[in-house]
C-alpha cells in the first residue's frame, strides 16, 4: 500500500523522535542506520540503501510517496510511547 505525505510532515516526525531512535529503528528492523536516515531525507547511499520512498518537489517541501511504511510505522510507535 502506497502512502503519500508532505516532506515537511515526514521531517516533523523525524525531528520529534528521541535521541537514538534512528539506531533503535535500524536494530529492530535489522537494517543499517544510514538506511533509516535516508528514509527521512538523508542521502548517504554509500552506507545506507534506498527503501521504497520517492520525493517530488513542490509546496510544503514536496510530496513523499512511500511504498514501504515499515520504518514510518516504527517511528510513529516510538512517538506514541
Amino acid at each position: 500500500m502506497t502512502t503519500m505525505i508532505t516532506f515537511n510532515e515526514l521531517r516533523k516526525i523525524k525531528d520529534q523522535l528521541p535521541s537514538g531512535s534512528m539506531q533503535k529503528i535500524a536494530d529492530e528492523l535489522g537494517i543499517d542506520v544510514e538506511t533509516v536516515r535516508n528514509y527521512f531525507g538523508g542521502g548517504d547511499y554509500n552506507q545506507g540503501k534506498a527503501v521504497g520512498i520517492h520525493f517530488e518537489k513542490g509546496p510544503e517541501g514536496g510530496i513523499v510517496q512511500i511504498d514501504d511504511t515499515t520504518i514510518l510505522e516504527k517511528a510513529k510507535e516510538l512517538l506514541a510511547n
